[in-house]
């Protein structure tokens, strides 16, 4: 399966100022430019000082200069942000890739009481990101629990003093080792888990055996790294590809100063602790940026769990917490400059799938299966063409013997037609002969009388000439009711045709009578 090469994906947090800093009117020191940009000390707005009403330019020579960087991240979150406005926006894309069979990553990275914690774990108020990925990773495991089979473990260790324990189970240390897979925790045994609430359960249960204590910069600081851990195998239910991923939170302490902690004893040894194991993460950052072969992963028990998450097969998100108080103004510049070289950093992805253990003969009898419908479907696919191709195209020779048939089925019609309407006309000739020949035998009698005068004869003339012209008008009339019948004839079965014929007929012989009238 090929790889895809990521960059680490890095965003900051700037928290508002605390109690202690409103105090004591500390000046701000980070500036959010847009949602991508934020400026790190920039220039304060000092108050204007006019002489004989001109602007004077002065430049406190006890003051040190600004150094107004301007930094460029993934996400900058204002004072204003929410945690889950962090995690709609970073952490929750995360849980779709979890799924999707990448291990993925989130920690957490800057000064004591830069709101680290809150960040991860936030209140019962407002929920952090922990939580809130947990919730939304299990509803999307329920939603897909009718294709996929789950099986979820988890595991929350602290690093406290470079010994690693278990939150849940109070006992350690516990000894790392590397095999083929990886950093692993050698005793480690995962908690199976069936629920959202039962996760959340386990995370409070850890929470609460976490070692904190309070310094004069932090009233509720916690004194180890603890990494909580959520391994899933998904078993495709058709197919039985297996895909084992894992999900890890990691809440990091805080790099601390003993002057602003003022800690003693245990807490000096704690601090101390902390930040050898900061450094060495902070050392794996920039060989990792400048793209070094050798990693010193084993200079500290933190950067040996973190190896995953920071060079290898994994999707990492680094949120970095920073104050904007000039109270802590060089903890601040470290993480941002810290968080910068993290951007460089870039890690190769894989999709974690396990070998299947079904035997061949399924995998031959499903490719036999496919290529049996590949086959069908091919066969199909062309006697669909060829019935589109026939009803596309014609056949010539059909055509023609149809047209010889209608051609004879014409002829005979018109030879039929000829022949009756010839006897036809010979039948009305000698009536009308007949009638004609009656009344001008009776017109000749009445010229021959003496008594007719001029108008009986004009008269007899004129009805003469309308004997005329009924005839004309009744062979008319005839060859019209002879036409009609022709509509009835079933000589054809194509009545189109009938009508057409019966039409032509008509027209030949009922235009020459009409013309012949016209002209006499």
């Amino acid at each position: 399966m090929s790889a895809e090469q990521t960059n680490i994906k890095v965003v900051v947090r700037v928290r508002p100022y605390n109690r202690r800093e409103l105090e004591q009117n500390q000046r701000q020191i980070v500036k959010v430019l847009d949602n991508n940009t934020l400026l790190f000390d920039p220039d304060e707005e000092d108050d204007e000082f006019f002489f004989q009403g001109t602007k004077q330019n002065y430049r406190d020579i006890t003051k040190r200069l600004n150094k107004k960087i301007s930094m460029d991240f993934d996400r900058v979150f204002d004072p204003e942000a929410t945690n889950r406005q962090i995690f709609e926006e970073c952490t929750s894309p995360l849980v779709a890739s979890v799924l999707n069979g990448y291990n993925c990553s989130v920690f957490v990275y800057g000064a004591t009481g830069a709101g680290k914690t809150f960040t991860m774990l936030g209140s019962d108020s407002c929920p952090g990101l922990t939580f809130l990925t947990m919730r939304e990773l299990f509803d999307k495991i329920q939603a897909q629990s009718s294709t996929h089979k789950f099986d979820v473990g988890v595991s929350y260790l602290e690093v406290y003093n470079e010994l690693v324990m278990n939150l849940l189970t109070k006992t350690g240390p516990l000894k790392l080792q590397e095999d083929s897979n990886g950093v692993v925790v050698s005793g480690l045994v995962l908690k199976p888990i069936y629920s959202a609430d039962e996760l959340l359960q386990l995370l409070a249960q850890g929470n609460s055996n976490r070692t904190q204590h309070p310094t004069d910069a932090n009233a509720e600081s916690s004194r180890s790294h603890a990494i909580f851990q959520v391994h899933i195998r998904m078993t495709d239910r058709k197919t039985g590809t297996k895909r084992t991923v894992k999900l890890s939170m990691i809440d990091l302490a805080g790099s601390e100063r003993a002057a602003s902690t003022k800690g003693i004893g245990v807490r000096f040894k704690e601090g101390a602790s902390i930040n050898k194991s900061l450094l060495a993460l902070g050392n794996c950052i920039n060989k990792l940026a400048d793209g070094m072969k050798h990693i010193p992963y084993r200079d500290s028990n933190l950067t040996r769990i973190l190896k995953d998450s920071l060079g290898g097969n994994c999707r990492t998100l680094m949120v970095a917490n920073v104050s904007m108080s000039s109270l802590t103004y060089e903890d601040t510049y470290n993480t941002l400059k810290y968080a910068s070289r993290a951007k460089k950093i870039r890690t190769t992805l894989k999709q974690n799938v396990l070998k299947s253990n079904m035997p061949k003969d399924f995998y031959i009898k499903k490719v036999t299966e496919l290529m049996a419908e590949n086959e069908r479907l091919k066969i199909k696919v062309a006697q669909l063409e060829k019935a589109s191709e026939a009803t596309r195209s014609y056949n010539e020779s059909e055509l023609k013997a149809w047209y010889s048939k209608i051609d004879a089925v014409y002829a005979s019609v018109i030879k039929t037609q000829e022949y009756v309407i010839g006897t036809q006309s010979k039948i009305k000739s000698m009536n009308f002969r007949e009638k004609l020949k009656k009344e001008n035998i009776a017109c000749n009698k009445l010229l021959e009388r003496n008594s007719v005068n001029s108008e009986e004869v004009s008269e007899l003339k004129v009805k003469k000439k309308n004997l005329h012209v009924l005839y004309v008008c009744s062979l008319t009339t005839f060859y019209s009711n002879f036409a009609s019948i022709l509509f009835s004839l079933k000589l054809i079965s194509d009545i189109f045709i009938i009508r057409q014929v019966a039409l032509s007929v008509s027209l030949r012989v009922t235009y020459p009578l009409l013309l012949c009238t016209y002209r006499q």
